[in-house]
């Protein structure tokens, strides 16, 4: 079965709509999501820890509910797959099939720091994470992500010559957040062969899907936005009550019935 891949189709591209819990996964389904992913930051924020701070075990348990949770595919933001060793990342491929997922996404940043994996290592361990996930005895759409125009350590050429050697490496799709520029994303898009993510971060939160197909990605994700979209309603709320004693901010909210009907 192969319902999530096809829902990449350069230049039509779906919205991977990052819950996290099972709460926002069930209204994001109802409201249309095609697909569900995790948020590293988003997890972590449901359990008052910082991005990059949730071992492998409770990201893979909280994937595991969100599959169970909806009926549509789920996809795991995975961080660096959990260690530095190609074969982590393997075995992070194989738990990931085991809890239901359709796919996944490792980074080659070297957490918990900032600085990028040298290119012969990261792609290793895109390679070895590829080779398990074509050993699946199910689909599995496996992304290579490239850190290093988010945290400005290289280049958009440098970043370009990661992901290619990512897509020779075997991953299924690319993706590089941080990109600044529609000309850029598009430069990105026509360097590879693979269906390519964008985050819905600036300056590409004010640009319409509609432009962003334009430009051939395949697919939007959210990332932490949706849940720190929400943060911000509970901190402007917060304020209006602690510091000015309003509480009118509660108003603007949704009824509990058309809540109700989105959990089922």
């Amino acid at each position: 079965m192969t319902r999530f891949r096809d829902l990449h189709k350069p230049g039509n591209p779906f919205i991977l709509a990052n819950a996290w819990d099972l709460g926002s996964a069930k209204m994001l389904v109802a409201m249309g999501a095609q697909a569900i992913g995790t948020s590293s930051a988003a997890h972590g924020f449901t359990l008052g820890v910082p991005d990059a701070n949730v071992p492998r075990d409770q990201a893979l348990a909280h994937a595991q509910d969100l599959v169970a949770a909806v009926n549509v595919p789920v996809s795991g933001d995975f961080e660096n797959g959990y260690g530095d060793d190609p074969d982590i990342c393997a075995e992070t491929v194989r738990l990931s099939g085991e809890v239901g997922l359709a796919g996944i996404c490792i980074e080659d940043t070297a957490l918990p720091g900032s600085a990028p994996y040298d290119l012969e290592l990261a792609t290793e361990r895109m390679r070895a994470a590829a080779s398990a996930a074509k050993a699946l005895s199910k689909d599995f759409f496996l992304v290579g992500r490239t850190d290093v125009l988010l945290l400005g350590t290289e280049t958009l050429d440098l970043a370009i010559a990661r992901l290619q050697a990512f897509e020779a490496a075997g991953v299924d799709g690319l993706y590089a957040p941080g990109v600044k520029s529609l000309e850029d994303l598009t430069a990105i898009v026509h360097a590879t062969s693979l269906p390519v993510n964008a985050l819905a971060i600036a300056p590409f939160h004010d640009v319409p899907l509609a432009e962003l197909a334009k430009t051939g990605i395949a697919r939007v994700s959210l990332g932490g936005g949706l849940a720190r979209a929400t943060q911000r309603t509970l901190h402007d709320a917060a304020k209006a009550m602690f510091e000015h004693g309003d509480f009118s901010p509660l108003a603007r909210t949704l009824p509990s019935d058309t809540v109700d009907k989105m959990l089922g």
